[in-house]
């Protein structure tokens, strides 16, 4: 024992020995320091110093510090050293040498604070990191509290000094990039707001003339970093912070961070490591201790630094957090944050939970409205959420559900992203622990039904698209509990609603919709007015029908196939891609196939190249890539079956898509995609079973490609000709193909070709390849050359003699109709009309005097309308003769394909030859009145058409044709109409509504005693919606152009009303008269509509929370914005009020009273509403009426006491049927129900108390 003794006693004198050396180096200059120096800096607690004497010269720089910090390291840890200093300890020595501590500590705070300057040296900077460094390990060593080492604000000083050395530009320029990126990203980021200017300037100034560091320098400053650290983190184990507070809070602060100094490789260790990362993390474990303060107040501490490192802030010591760019480092530095957090639980287990709960709180409520962060938020709550136990879990999934009610849309929003999160985590299951009442919130049901599809029907449109794109994602998900959830949602036999789900009273159960309403609520999501939501209820559309959720039916997946034609761009493609991903996974479904055809093909004419494009990719991947040589066909090659089966079907269900096809074969030809290779491949399938298809594909290139070497087709058809098969259906290969052809080659159309037309075994249609193939023959080649003339002669000379003689015999004989054949008709009308088009004309309107009256069907009639429309384009004299015969026929033809094709003749006529076909435009807007739905709606498409690329004007009547197809009785053709003229037509010519507003009063009432409105020689009759009985639907359309009207036209057009139809009764130019009285009582009705009002006066006075989104002081902004506009709107409208309006209402009422008019109850009621703006006002605006002005007040008066008296009985009403128990949606719901009601009645009581 007295061996071990005297060892240590030896080793503590040469500890003392080496120690009273190093010290020598401070009495050097310790004494040099006046005691009114040390007393100046002691008073100034150390806040600044002023310069030493000259005298004092520091040897071989931090060489000194180093060896001091050394030679005192062992005393920190020695445990046998007396506390008070009495045995020989650090403090004797420095007592010994002459060194006061208190000189000691003034002297290395002048180091410290050397180095806070911007323009700090690098010596200087080391030389702080060290003096920082020793402070600390003084403050560690057993005596320091006696001899008052500690002094709080240098120990904060000493902490900042790793900020202060470290060169801010990196951080700074990281600042700037962050700004960047906020403002860029998202749609609701706003410029950075400065807090203070001069701040800022003099920061740039300060970073102008901050020194240049080089690599060496920086690991230079690191080392001193790295010293500092070790230091406070030697001093936390032996020195506690809990009655210095304040201090504490530093320590986090500093070692937060420090979180992110640099990157780790490897996995983080948590204890303490070499890297300045785990370095970190070891001292906020250290302060969690309950040696520095209460337990509970160190975890709030810590956690609440470590909450701006997971949400990728930077949060400086005052102000708002500022984002940060996802940078690598940022994100590793997350995550390893989450790792603390997850480690500080492990740990501490119980006591840690509740702070863990409020930490994904604060991240809930504090996450930024970005979906990168969102996402990034989301999973770091799952992670940490994995880490508590059942009844906790379950506890929070409640208060998430709460919050996924909240009023801003960002935390709906993350709601939502949590729950994805949470469900791609295993479910959970309940255990003993677990509350009864909480057990339902442990499922992946609940956040399926009760989060995920409870947002489906969000006020806000952003959260009703998330909501549907998650609900997509869910059936992707690994997890067969999320994928059974929703399939519960869509099924007929599954209620949404278990008995097994305990609710408190205040939560929403799931409602009890069936499949069927949550199908049709699908699709009306699917047609949304906000494209964001049309495009992720596509998405869960797709899924459903891709996972079997919902059936493959005709009726859901035409409601893809639909929206390849949507006015929003990105709806477009988001079809295409959602009709491409389906066929991927059902590629033999034949359902499937036809919706992706419907889809796909006409999309390659869209107005939208970019649509284009991505139609004609998926045609050439789908079609064009996957056609290889018979001999490499299989059946087994899904792709290539699938390919044929798209063929089959474009030749027999989608043959209307024919022409969308060939455009992409024009396309494709200049693309130069049709190879040798290619062509060899489709005729290898020309005789096998996919003859069809390739027969088709090679109609395609021919019309598209002039220059291809035609011999080996034509070898093929040869082959085709010579064998037994039915060539009718490949004769269009032949319509393209025959410009090409040398003479010497016609003789392969051998008789057999020309005269299969008499074979019985084929039926001839309008539809069929041989008479288009004449007809053809003749289009392409009018320039006939002698070979080709004489061919065609002696090939169907013959057959159109054939024709006519029998046509002739049947039609212009008297006594044909008797013996007659009506397929035979059909079928030499329809070969006649294709060769000899005057002769068919003639023929078919011979039939239509002569014999129709005998025969009906429509079979005969229509087939000779379209080939004379045809041949019409080309030859203009043909359009003369023929245009007043179509003409006639849109009015007496009561064929409803004869019309419809003369609709689409006449149309397309106007095009070529717009003038000549100007004149029947009014016979062409006349069946928009047809009492064929099917020509109402063909004729509202095309004339759609032509008004948008100008072939047609707005003359005449035409506007109000077409306006009245809003009150059309098919709701279908109303909502078409809607469409085209508010997103095709009124885009075009914005001032169209309010142009034709006010003689859309006059037209509507047939009233035609206005010297200038209404004055059109087409009949009128036919569009009239005049009488009580159609009221209705008159102001069904005024509702509709007042809608769409900008603000300045409402104001026009008020101003427009009182002089043109107010002024014109005053002045007597429009008698009182029975219509007279019509037409001013629906004026002032249009005058009383809340949709004539301004709407800069409307939102002002209900702008409200659509979008809750903005922060305070940008709603506060705002709303005095409005306010302002109001009031300036306002004073402008009763300007022009008082001027225009007044005199001609003062002189209007007094004529009315005179003649007695029960219009006078109209002008009435429209005063009461309009005063109602102007309640204090009512003596100056009627100053020249007092007994008007006494009538206007007391019935303002009788109606408010009205309206008090009915909101007090609904609100009795309310709290009676709710028993006296009011909750949050019923309230709304009858707030809402009260107020509508309040609308309707008031109209009804304007009667009464506005009755003279």
């Amino acid at each position: 024992m007295f061996l071990i003794f005297r060892g240590a006693t030896a080793s503590r004198v040469l500890r003392k020995v080496k120690l009273s050396s190093s010290v020598r180096w401070l009495t050097d200059f310790c004494p040099l320091a006046s005691l009114g120096w040390v007393d100046a800096v002691w008073d100034f607690e150390f806040t600044e110093t002023g310069p030493l004497d000259a005298a004092i010269v520091i040897k071989n720089g931090s060489k000194e510090f180093k060896t001091l910090y050394s030679h005192l390291l062992p005393y920190m840890t020695d445990t046998e050293v007396s506390p008070l200093g009495t045995d020989g300890s650090v403090w004797t020595v420095f007592g010994d040498n002459g060194v006061s501590v208190k000189s000691l500590v003034a002297v290395l705070s002048y180091f410290v604070l050397g180095g806070k300057s911007k323009t700090a040296s690098v010596q200087q900077r080391i030389s702080a990191l060290q003096a920082s460094s020793l402070y600390l390990l003084l403050l560690g060593i057993p005596g320091s509290v006696v001899n008052k080492m500690f002094h709080q604000i240098l120990f904060d000083t000493c902490l900042n000094t790793v900020s202060n050395c470290w060169p801010q530009s990196l951080v700074k320029k990281r600042k700037k990039d962050t700004l960047k990126s906020s403002q860029a990203d998202g749609k609701r980021s706003k410029p950075h707001r400065k807090d203070n200017d001069e701040m800022d300037v003099d920061e740039d100034e300060e970073q102008d003339e901050e020194v240049h560091l080089s690599p060496q320098d920086l690991l230079k400053i690191r080392e001193g970093v790295v010293l500092l650290v070790k230091s406070l983190l030697r001093l936390l184990l032996k020195f506690p912070l809990k009655d210095e507070p304040q201090s504490a809070d530093n320590c986090v602060q500093m070692f937060a961070k420090l979180t992110n100094f640099e990157p780790v490789i490897g996995e983080l260790s948590f204890g303490a490591g070499q890297t300045m990362p785990e370095l970190a993390y070891y001292g906020l474990w250290l302060l969690c201790s309950s040696n520095h303060g209460d337990e509970k107040v160190s975890l709030r501490r810590v956690f609440h630094r470590v909450l701006y490192v997971i949400l990728m802030m930077s949060k400086g010591e005052s102000g708002k957090p500022s984002l940060m760019m996802a940078t690598q480092a940022v994100l590793a530095a997350r995550e390893q944050a989450i790792g603390f957090v997850s480690h500080v639980v492990d740990e501490l287990k119980e006591p840690a939970l509740p702070f863990l709960r409020i930490l994904l709180q604060h991240i809930s409520f504090r996450m930024v409205d970005k979906t990168d962060y969102r996402t990034r938020g989301a999973q770091a709550v799952a992670k940490l959420l994995a880490k508590m136990p059942c009844g906790d879990y379950a506890s929070f999934i409640k208060w998430l559900f709460d919050y996924s009610r909240q009023s801003k849309v960002a935390y709906r929003m993350f709601a939502l992203d949590v729950s994805m999160a949470l469900m791609e985590q295993p479910e959970r299951e309940a255990n003993e622990n677990v509350d009864a009442e909480l057990v339902s919130f442990l499922s992946h049901r609940f956040l399926v039904h009760n989060i995920v599809f409870g947002r489906r029907s969000d006020a806000s449109p952003t959260v009703r698209g998330h909501a549907l794109t998650c609900l997509a994602q869910c059936l992707e998900l690994p997890s067969m509990n999320a994928t059974r959830s929703i399939k519960e949602l869509f099924s007929t036999s599954a209620s949404l609603t278990h008995t097994h789900l305990h609710m408190h009273v205040h939560m929403h159960k799931a409602p009890n919709t069936s499949s069927k309403d949550t199908m049709a609520l699908l699709k009306r999501r699917v047609s949304d007015p906000k494209t964001n939501v049309r495009k992720c209820a596509l998405q869960a559309m797709m899924g459903l029908l891709k996972h079997n959720v919902i059936m493959l039916s005709e009726g859901n997946l035409t409601v893809l196939s639909e929206r390849t034609r949507d006015p929003a761009l990105s709806v477009k493609k988001k079809a295409l891609q959602c009709l491409m991903d389906l066929l991927t996974a059902h590629p033999e479904n034949n359902l499937v196939q036809k919706a992706w055809l419907r889809g796909v093909v006409p999309a390659v004419v869209d107005a939208e190249s970019s649509v284009q494009e991505k139609a004609l990719e998926c045609l050439e991947q789908t079609i064009l890539s996957q056609v290889k040589s018979h001999g490499s066909y299989s059946y087994r090659d899904a792709q290539q079956t699938l390919t044929w089966n798209l063929l089959g079907l474009l030749c027999d269900h989608c043959q209307d898509l024919g022409r969308y096809f060939s455009r992409a074969f024009t396309v494709w030809s200049k693309q130069n995609k049709f190879t040798a290779a290619f062509i060899n491949n489709l005729i290898s399938h020309t005789e096998a079973e996919h003859a069809a298809g390739a027969w088709l594909l090679l109609s395609k290139v021919a019309s598209s490609c002039p220059r291809l070497d035609y011999g080996k087709i034509l070898d093929a058809w040869d082959d085709l000709v010579r064998s037994d098969q039915a060539i009718d259906k490949y004769l269009t290969v032949f319509i393209f193909v025959n410009n090409c052809i040398r003479p010497a080659l016609w003789p392969c159309l051998n008789t057999k070709t020309i005269f299969c037309v008499r074979a019985t075994n084929i039926q001839i249609n309008p539809s069929n390849s041989l008479p288009n193939f004449l007809m053809w023959t003749v289009l392409a080649n009018q320039n006939l050359n002698y070979a080709l003339q004489t061919f065609l002669n002696q090939h169907c000379g013959e057959l159109v003699s054939v024709c006519e003689a029998y046509l002739s015999g049947v039609i212009l004989n008297e006594n044909g109709a008797q013996n007659l054949n009506e397929d035979l008709v059909v079928r030499e009308m329809n070969i006649l009309t294709e060769s000899l088009i005057d002769r068919s004309f003639e023929y078919y309107l011979a039939y239509h005097k002569h014999s129709a009256p005998k025969i009906t069907g429509s079979r005969t009639l229509h087939p000779s309308c379209l080939p004379p429309g045809k041949l019409c384009l080309q030859h203009e004299e043909l359009t003369r003769k023929y245009l007043p015969a179509f003409a006639r026929e849109l009015e007496l033809c009561s064929e409803l394909a004869v019309r419809s094709n003369v609709v689409v003749v006449m149309c397309d006529l106007c095009v070529r030859y717009t003038n000549m076909v100007d004149r029947y435009v009014p016979n062409v807007s006349a069946c928009l009145r047809d009492k064929e739905p099917l020509i109402r709606k063909q004729t509202l498409t095309m004339l759609t058409n032509l008004l948008q690329e100008e072939f047609v004007k707005w003359k005449g009547s035409l506007f109000f044709r077409f306006i009245a197809v809003l009150v059309d009785s098919d709701p279908t053709i109303a909502s078409l109409c809607e469409y085209c003229l508010v997103h095709l037509l009124l885009k075009k010519n914005p001032v169209m509504f309010s142009q034709h507003f006010i003689e859309c009063i006059f037209h509507f009432n047939s009233y035609e005693k206005h010297k200038t409105y209404n004055k059109f020689p087409q009949a009128k009759a036919k569009f009239s919606l005049k009488g009580a009985q159609n009221k209705e639907r008159r102001f069904t359309i005024y509702r509709f152009l007042l809608v769409h009207f900008t603000d300045a036209q409402r104001f026009n057009i008020t101003i427009k009303i009182s002089q043109n139809i107010l002024a014109c009764f005053v002045d007597g130019e429009l008698p009182l008269d029975g219509d007279g009285a019509a037409v001013l009582a629906e004026t002032f009705g249009i005058l009383s509509l809340k949709e004539i009002k301004l709407s800069a006066l409307s939102e002002a006075a209900g702008a409200g929370g659509d979008e809750p989104q903005e922060d305070e002081q940008m709603a506060m902004a705002k709303a005095v914005m409005q306010v302002a506009q109001k009031k300036v709107v306002s004073q402008v409208q009763k300007k022009v009020f008082i001027e225009s309006m007044i005199p001609i209402i003062i002189n209007l009422k007094s004529m009315l009273e005179q003649k007695r008019s029960p219009v006078l109850k109209d002008l009435m009621g429209y005063l009461q509403l309009t005063m109602q703006d102007y309640r204090s006002e009512v003596k100056e605006f009627f100053a020249a009426d007092e007994q008007l002005a006494v009538e206007m007040e007391y019935n303002l008066k009788m109606y408010e006491k009205e309206m008090e008296a009915q909101m007090a009985h609904c609100s009795l009403g309310g709290d009676a049927a709710s028993g006296g128990t009011p909750t949050a949606a019923p309230l709304g719901r009858q707030m809402r129900l009260s107020n509508s009601t309040l609308e309707r009645r008031a109209e009804n009581r304007r009667a009464k108390y506005f009755a003279i």
